[in-house]
């Protein structure tokens, strides 16, 4: 794990076998806001959508849904995923919440583009091994916990130390800890929540109540775990901050936290800053010569695979193959690395074999087990096509570093000279001054001028069916795709 801290901005980017597989960013100014807890005040029930707008004091009205109002003591899993269960079709948003009502309300999914945050009234605070959900008396342990016995241990100990009506997931890093571990981290948690309590007694409607840890901090918290062989800082403070809080907390990793001390900066020197500019870019290379071209939009992700530069040395279907392998590997880290969620859509090269599909899917499925997002994934089809899902909770790192190009506005495209010249041509006829002997004068961006040169014996054309003289002007200060078309 790798931090690049400064007091405007923090970054902690986790390498695996020397490639970036997670980033986080979180900035002063844009701090993110899941996992906070307000106190909220509905603005609007809106009984067709089965939800309502919430004010919670941020920019965007925040949207909760009625299976986040609804009481659940289902089984939840480390996630806190809660299944579709049959609730009573009769209940309706409307009896639940009413205009101006005020409500204590957890982020889920922070805002992303044009939406407002999605918030829960299932409140749960995360700790180290613990994390603790006041509203519901559900008792579960993560599924990474294999062992029977050490699930019954610590569902035991757990259960023998909770407060009376609450519930708690036992995380994957508290295998094999101690009592004292699990006690110490129950009553962290516990005077949290009456710490939120108290504010929500004290406080008036839009406000903040409780607000997650420092994106260094949490990314220790749920990050750190005996995979993690080194913990590398570039500040001293926050090194000392760090230090502090391992020996408190953590005390078995206090042996992988070291002060990066070289003059060049933590990000170049691990080659992180060259992966966040390739995952900022639509093509990305394979090392046998092939590539994948990323298109995000709005309502997917579509993913191209292609053999570019590789020819292999075997068969053609074993060179589809082997490029297709390579383009799985791949793209699940560009996913994690760009964080993108949602649908997504792989184009896979078409492949002739089934038993070359399925090997395909396979190594997909291998790929995505190391993902800590949760997805869902079909089978090829005939077409070579894969169809997805990940979970979406935050901005993906394009949106998040990045703004939609203000000359195209987002689209990506332009249209071209001849396009915008031809539009011209067409704005004169629908112009034209059936009297008088007038003339034009058209003012337009330099390439189009530069393109209308070319465009003499139609210009003249249409002079002659006019019967009008017709000027052009260059314009500095006009877009592209305007002109501006005067009449004398």
């Amino acid at each position: 794990m790798i931090i690049n801290y400064s007091p405007h901005e923090a970054r902690v980017a986790v390498m695996e076998n020397g490639l970036v597989s997670e980033l986080y960013y979180e900035r002063l100014k844009e701090k993110g806001i899941v996992g906070n807890i307000y106190k909220g005040k509905v603005l609007k029930v809106l009984p067709g959508m089965e939800a309502a707008f919430v004010e919670i004091g941020v920019e965007r009205a925040a949207f909760l849904y009625i299976d986040d109002v609804l009481e659940d003591n289902s089984v939840i899993d480390e996630e806190g995923r809660r299944p579709r269960s049959g609730r009573d079709p009769k209940i309706k948003i409307e009896r639940l919440l009413k205009e101006g009502q005020e409500i204590l309300v957890q982020v889920s999914k922070g805002p992303i583009g044009t939406k407002g945050a999605r918030i829960t009234s299932h409140i749960s605070i995360p700790g180290r091994n613990l994390v603790y959900m006041p509203t519901v008396k559900t008792l579960g342990v993560s599924r990474q916990i294999t062992s029977y016995d050490e699930r019954q241990r610590l569902k035991e100990i757990v259960n023998r130390l909770r407060p009376e009506k609450s519930g708690f997931i036992i995380r994957t890093v508290a295998e094999g800890r101690s009592e004292d571990d699990l006690r110490s981290d129950l009553n962290y948690l516990v005077s949290t929540w009456d710490e939120i309590q108290r504010h929500h007694q004290e406080r008036q409607a839009p406000a903040l109540l409780h607000s997650d840890l420092h994106v260094v901090f949490r990314s220790i918290r749920d990050i750190l775990s005996p995979e993690i062989r080194r913990l590398i800082i570039d500040d001293k403070e926050q090194y000392k901050n760090i230090k502090k809080f391992l020996n408190t907390y953590l005390p078995r990793y206090r042996s992988v936290l070291e002060y990066f001390t070289k003059d060049v900066p933590i990000f170049d020197h691990y080659g992180i800053e060259a992966e966040i500019e390739r995952a900022l870019g639509q093509k990305v290379w394979l090392k046998s010569g092939g590539y994948l071209v990323i298109d995000q939009t709005e309502a997917l992700t579509a993913i191209d695979v292609n053999t570019g530069r590789f020819v292999g040395q075997e068969s053609h279907e074993q060179t589809i193959l082997k490029t297709n392998l390579e383009a799985v590997e791949e793209l699940v880290c560009q996913l994690q690395l760009r964080n993108i969620g949602g649908i997504i859509i792989i184009d896979l090269i078409d492949m002739e074999l089934s038993e070359h599909r399925q090997k395909v899917y396979n190594a997909l499925k291998e790929q995505l087990k190391h993902d800590k997002t949760r997805s869902k994934i079909l089978q090829i089809s005939e077409m070579g096509l894969v169809e997805m899902t990940r979970k979406r909770d935050r901005e993906n790192l394009a949106r998040y570093l990045c703004d939609p190009c203000p000359y195209c506005e987002g689209k990506g495209r332009l249209k071209s000279a001849s396009t915008v010249s031809y539009e011209i041509f067409r704005e004169l006829y629908r112009s034209q001054q059936k009297k008088g002997n007038g003339s034009y004068v058209v003012h337009v961006h330099p390439d189009v001028y530069e393109y209308l040169g070319a465009e003499t014996n139609t210009l003249n054309e249409i002079e002659k069916d006019l019967g009008q003289k017709i000027t052009f002007k260059m314009s500095n200060n006009l877009h592209h795709e305007q002109f501006e078309l005067y009449q004398y």
